[in-house]
């Protein structure tokens, strides 16, 4: 029997899973939630007590955050569409018209000597 060693891959996701959990402000109750499982199922995934997911449970993930599968496993932190709902929530002030942008100061000529 093998010894029980955790894969990079697995790791990685893990990390990845909790990430976006937190930068997306969720409990992992509401995460579990939004994906259709137990809180408890899914607490004990990020806890790396469920170390074989299928890719029905991944795609899952992925679905929640609006992302795909591959994005999970990616090594730049993804843009998600949950993220971007949230940011367009959030008033952004209002930018002024073009005849009210003043425009820099012109460079003064050198003058010739």
């Amino acid at each position: 029997m093998l010894p029980d060693v955790e894969s990079p891959a697995l790791v990685f996701l893990l990390q990845r899973l909790r990430e976006l959990r937190e930068a997306h402000a969720l409990t992992q109750e509401a995460f579990a939630e939004r994906c259709g499982f137990s809180y408890k199922y899914y607490q004990a995934v990020e806890a790396g007590r469920k170390r074989k997911l299928r890719f029905s449970t991944l795609e899952r993930f992925a679905n929640a955050y609006g992302i795909e599968i591959w994005q999970l496993l990616a090594p730049p932190f993804p843009k998600t569409r949950l993220a971007a709902a949230k940011r367009a929530k959030v008033s952004q002030p209002e930018r002024p018209a073009e005849a009210e942008i003043s425009n820099p100061t012109p460079k003064r000529q050198r003058s010739k000597r």
